[in-house]
């Protein structure tokens, strides 16, 4: 469902000469969507004629600084630098005034996804009406005395250091925000609010202000209405608040029920995640749970991962690379009451239990899978994500004919968790070798971190180990061990002799030591794929031994040494003077 609000506004100065109050609202820009959209009113304080300044510079800037956040920041931080900065210069501009100064309240929404913060300094207030029920976000900072209720203990510009306050929550279709200053819900109840009809934002915020007047409010009456007709996908904020939000599942055995689903069977469980298959026992459908292990359901990081991976699924769903993945699957009325992920299951194999099975895939299979990943890589890569572990037992081959790519467990979107950027991911014997910090003239260097070079390096020891049924290039690397790159690899040819001269060196060339000789991009690799005989690549030039072995100079120079000694040794003993 599109992202769809309808907003209202409407403002009038009273039995004041002046209206000291303000109030904006701005939606994002293309290609900002995932920002959300933010509302803000606020109310100047009277002090010198200064309110309105106060009021309007304060929430002209936010709700344009907002935008100019990074998007990977959590929405309560983009706000608080953005205040915080605000107060700082309201609160110099006004020692240099004084005593004419000006300060005002602030209330602030922003809605995100699938969820709503809030921003909220002085005696404006937000309200939300959800199925009638009109519920005060706010908490007043005022004094709490009939004689000094407009006496404010907080306000933007009053002091340097100011502290605010957040509120953050789930956004469903339906809601109304009422947004209000005090010269409106001074006079009219709660009560009173939720009666007026919210069909239409701007009739609403009008009709407040008319009930306000008709009330006889002695101060100037704005109110702001925003109802959400329809919500983005979660966002990676909404996913890592309901990771800490619910609970991790147990263990669970066949035939248990969790939320409507009933586990038909354990399909893995590698220590961290766990995968179920489960029956929908409404549909019979099955499906794909897959949650965290029990033992690491404390494990913040983890479920952070977790929750970036739900984000990263969804936000794929509707792109270019959703083909070429196993999607999240979308089921009416299932409100889920712990933390997993819901896959659509389809039945098949992966390539690894092909091999495991001693199924050698033809030549043709072998083209079509590595024509169908690298045309998959390149979606992701054009969405800058990275997969990070491709390798056969991630690629299922459906029952339906259609190779996808699964497990976004580690993949780099740019917005992963620390946790995840920091993880040395992957397969060891899929990893490139900058990953373990060995560098093309040989020896040990900086270890790079992986990128779209780094798929493609796997996807080339996968196509290996399917041409010559399961051998890879380099020997395979246990998780204790580093990659090992002391030789280029033998042609595949050499190992199934049905591999053409063309296909040797499309593979030689994707798993090359040097990365200058590999493929730059999944494009560029698609394209020989496809050539095939017809514009044959050339073979990859042999590496040079110094390259390989830097230390092979020595190597020799001792063993010339050794073996000149051992002569010498034999002629002063032997030989006759």
């Amino acid at each position: 469902m599109a992202f769809e609000i309808d907003i209202g506004f409407d403002s009038r100065s009273g039995k004041r000469e002046v209206n000291e109050d303000f109030a904006a609202a701005m939606l994002p820009e293309p290609g900002q969507e995932g920002m959300g959209a933010i509302v803000a009113i606020a109310d100047g304080v009277s002090m010198g004629g200064m309110g309105r300044e106060a009021a309007q510079t304060t929430v002209t800037s936010l709700v344009r600084d907002y935008f100019a956040t990074p998007e990977t920041w959590d929405t309560t931080v983009a706000l608080d630098r953005i205040i915080a900065a605000q107060n700082a210069w309201l609160a110099g501009v006004n020692r240099r005034r004084h005593p004419v100064c000006g300060l005002t309240t602030l209330t602030a929404v922003v809605l995100r996804g699938q969820s709503w913060a809030l921003a909220h300094v002085g005696d404006t207030r937000a309200y939300l009406l959800r199925d009638g029920l009109l519920t005060q976000l706010t908490h007043d900072h005022a004094m709490d005395h009939p004689d000094f209720q407009h006496q404010l203990l907080r306000a933007v510009g009053a002091e340097d250091r100011l502290v605010v306050d957040y509120h953050q929550g789930e956004l469903q279709v339906g809601d109304v925000f009422v947004l209000v200053s005090d010269g409106i819900h001074g006079v009219l109840t709660p009560r009173q609010m939720a009666k007026l009809p919210m069909d239409s934002a701007q009739a609403a915020s009008e009709l407040l202000v008319q009930q306000a007047l008709q009330a006889g409010t002695r101060d100037n009456a704005t109110a702001l209405v925003v109802r959400v007709r329809g919500l983005l996908d979660a966002s990676l904020n909404d996913e890592n608040r309901r990771a800490l939000e619910l609970p991790i599942p147990g263990r669970l055995r066949v035939g248990d029920t969790i939320d409507g689903l009933t586990v038909t069977a354990l399909v893995a469980d590698n220590g961290i995640n766990v995968l179920y298959q489960v029956r929908d026992s409404a549909t019979r459908r099955l499906f794909a749970l897959k949650t965290l292990n029990p033992q690491r359901a404390h494990d913040a990081e983890e479920r952070a991962m977790l929750a970036h991976e739900a984000w990263l699924a969804r936000s794929m769903r509707s792109g270019r690379a959703a083909d070429y993945l196993v999607g999240l699957a979308q089921l009416q009325g299932h409100s889920p009451t712990a933390f997993y992920l819901l896959y659509e299951w389809h039945a098949g194999e992966t390539l690894q239990q092909a091999l495991d099975h001693k199924r050698r895939l033809t030549l043709n299979q072998c083209l079509t899978a590595a024509t169908h990943v690298a045309r998959a890589l390149g979606r992701l890569h054009q969405q800058g994500v990275i997969h990070r572990d491709i390798k056969p037992a991630n690629l299922h081959q459906g029952e339906d004919g259609v190779l996808r790519l699964l497990d976004l467990g580690v993949a780099l979107s740019g917005r992963e968790p620390q946790a995840t950027r920091l993880l040395h991911a992957g397969t060891p014997s899929y990893i490139n070798p900058e990953q373990w910090g060995l560098h093309a003239q040989g020896g040990e260097g900086v270890v790079q971190p992986p990128d779209a070079g780094s798929d493609l390096f796997a996807l080339g020891v996968t196509l290996y180990q399917l041409l010559t049924g399961g051998k890879l290039p380099y020997g395979e690397v246990l998780p204790y061990q580093s990659g090992r790159y002391f030789r280029d690899p033998v042609a595949p040819s050499r190992h199934n002799p049905e591999v053409p001269i063309w296909l040797d060196h499309v593979v030689l060339k994707a798993v090359a030591r040097d990365r200058r000789q590999r493929f730059e991009t999944a494009e560029e690799m698609l394209l020989a794929l496809e050539r095939g005989a017809s514009r044959p690549l050339t073979a990859p030039a042999p590496t040079p031994l110094i390259q390989r072995d830097p230390t092979a100079v020595w190597k020799i120079a001792l063993a010339i040494s050794v073996l000149l000694n051992v002569l010498l040794v034999y002629w002063l003993l032997f030989l006759p003077k």
